[in-house]
């Protein structure tokens, strides 16, 4: 009986070790900003235009045993858009009211992965406003780097953003976000 108790005992103190030593293989990988990107498309019946964001904050949890991406997490700031034409930066500002709202993020809930495909969902945070999404990537495996991309549509009347015009005519409601993480193994 006095050695069935000590086992216990010797148990109940292993086992937050073996917890903690199976999470040992999860770390939290961070995007590299010179290289990792998003980018959006929007369409004005007069022309069509890109802005890219260059200054990407995003981190994903990755068990390194199981090569698996447990959860993502991605911040940009709303005034590091560039689409190479100063005043319609000036005016995307004035309209995403970057002042009040100066940063779009999305987090993850649930990750899916299926060989080269992840199927994420979580929410995202744009003027103000949380919406549930679902992003569908791929990633691609090198030797000491891990690439997802991916894109995924918004609607600017979903988050109350007004549409932008010019001469009386607004862009398209529906705008493509593009993206490409690039994360150091």
């Amino acid at each position: 009986m006095l050695k069935m108790k000590i086992y216990h005992k010797y148990l109940l103190l292993l086992l937050p070790l073996l917890a903690f030593t199976s999470k040992s293989d999860s770390s939290k990988l961070i995007a590299d900003k010179r290289i990792s990107t998003v980018t959006y498309a929007m369409n004005h019946p007069m022309h069509a235009w890109e802005g890219v964001c260059k200054d990407v904050n995003s981190v994903i949890v990755y068990d390194k045993a199981t090569k698996t991406i447990q959860q993502v997490a991605v911040s940009i700031k709303v005034d590091a858009f560039n689409s190479g034409n100063a005043n319609r930066d000036s005016h995307a500002m004035e309209v995403l009211e970057s002042l009040k709202f100066p940063k779009v993020t999305f987090v993850s809930s649930k990750i899916k992965s299926l060989s080269d495909m992840l199927t994420v969902e979580g929410n995202l945070n744009f003027h103000g406003i949380s919406k549930p999404i679902t992003i569908v990537a791929s990633r691609e495996d090198f030797i000491n780097k891990l690439v997802i991309e991916g894109k995924f549509d918004v609607s600017l009347t979903d988050f109350k953003v007004e549409r932008p015009s010019l001469f009386g005519l607004k862009t398209d409601d529906i705008f493509n976000v593009k993206f490409k993480l690039i994360f150091n193994l």
